[in-house]
């Protein structure tokens, strides 16, 4: 059954049906929907599943139906009664309008929507002028009712590298206590998301400019000035430096594991003795600790937080990758190339921490030797030792040759 087809049987029974949310918002971006989703006026919940008795409820809170692949909620207002994400009393008849459900949503560029029948643009609250401007304006008070609101609106000023409305981020720094109630789920995922946007920066630039980034990511907001060395760091301090370095990361890899790693690589240059500062020596170990804290505090998945700590205790070491001797670069290879980074996330986090005029190259190197030399070379080896021992030699000759033949 088609959308148009559900919306007429919705029309005879005195309804209408609307396409809501990101799928509008994306559409007037030009920009072609990941998902699709209805809102229905008009009709109540038992009159719908008697049109469409092959629709299946989901939720207890509200009424939503999965039916041919998409969400068509009934319309609804929601009031605040208690603190949190979930604290809403819902309410549903046939008497809401789309207006007044769109109230209810978060910012105005997720506040439109398109009669289905008729094509027609519903956008009481200027939603596509904001969009037009590229702002993020908070549709109505009612966005101080939810604080994940907050992270929502950092995430998607990262995605589409809109600015935020100021009142916005008055509303947004409203809400920074109750941040606190959220689950360490919602974080972990509103996180991830933010990650995954071409310019990730933002989501925590945003965050600062509310006064919320030290709520839940202390080991951010602690790197604001932290001095460095300014004829290596023009940049500034610490926190624009990890800025940087984790956009140009996000150039150079779409994976979220290094982009993560790239944010938490400085983590020690905040525990480093003020009296030493502008410089921060063994930062690279002071680092592991504080990146190991805020994953655990945070509950987020293990493989974040050894990428994290990896990136913390070893980019220095790979920054150094062209001036080890042979027998270092074996070590350091060796150590490194089955970490949940591997040698290519390295590799990666170590050519975006500092503009240079060629890229340290180790990954590929790395991964050839491994290969080439390994424990099926001397398999006569009767010693676990020594068949150890034999392969670090073995590939310290293969290093120098590949040096030798390079004119290194």
């Amino acid at each position: 059954m088609q959308i148009s087809e559900i919306a007429e049987k919705v029309k005879n029974q005195g309804g209408n049906t609307y396409m809501v949310g990101g799928a509008v918002r994306d559409k007037l971006m030009k920009i072609q929907p990941k998902d699709y989703d209805f809102c229905v006026t008009g009709i109540e919940q038992k009159e719908f599943k008697a049109l469409f008795p092959e629709a299946k409820i989901r939720g207890k809170s509200f009424p939503v139906f999965d039916l041919n692949g998409y969400q068509f909620a009934l319309a609804r207002t929601e009031r605040k009664i208690s603190d949190g994400h979930k604290g809403f009393k819902i309410e549903s008849n046939k008497k809401i309008t789309i207006e007044e459900d769109l109230k209810r949503r978060d910012v105005t560029i997720n506040s439109i929507a398109i009669d289905v029948l008729k094509d027609e643009i519903i956008d009481p609250f200027n939603g596509a002028e904001d969009i037009k401007n590229k702002i993020l304006r908070a549709t109505s008070n009612a966005f101080v009712e939810d604080p994940l609101r907050v992270y929502r609106v950092a995430k998607l000023a990262a995605r589409y590298e809109f600015n935020v409305d100021k009142q916005t981020l008055k509303m947004m720094q409203s809400l920074r206590e109750e941040l606190l109630t959220l689950p360490n789920a919602r974080i972990y995922a509103e996180l991830y998301d933010a990650l995954t946007a071409k310019r990730p920066s933002i989501f925590f630039d945003v965050l600062r400019r509310a006064n919320c980034l030290d709520m839940h990511y202390k080991e951010i907001y602690d790197l604001i000035g932290v001095e460095q060395p300014l004829e290596h760091h023009p940049e500034g301090d610490v926190y624009n430096h990890t800025m940087e370095v984790l956009d140009r990361a996000a150039q150079r890899t779409e994976n979220v594991l290094i982009r993560f790693a790239a944010l938490t690589h400085d983590f020690g240059k905040a525990k480093t003795p003020r009296s030493e500062w502008p410089h921060h020596y063994q930062h690279d170990k002071l680092g592991d600790k504080v990146v190991a804290d805020m994953c655990n505090r945070l509950d987020m998945p293990n493989n974040f937080k050894k990428a994290g700590m990896i990136a913390a205790r070893e980019h220095m070491r790979a920054s150094m990758f062209n001036q080890m001797r042979p027998s270092t670069k074996v070590d350091f290879i060796t150590s490194n190339y089955r970490n949940v980074l591997g040698l290519e996330g390295l590799e990666i986090i170590v050519n975006s921490d500092k503009k240079r005029d060629k890229d340290i190259k180790f990954a590929e190197l790395g991964m050839q030797m491994v290969k080439e030399i390994n424990g099926k070379n001397i398999m006569n080896q009767d010693n676990f030792q020594k068949i150890k021992e034999e392969i670090r030699l073995n590939r310290i000759n293969w290093i120098k040759e590949k040096e030798r033949k390079n004119g290194l």
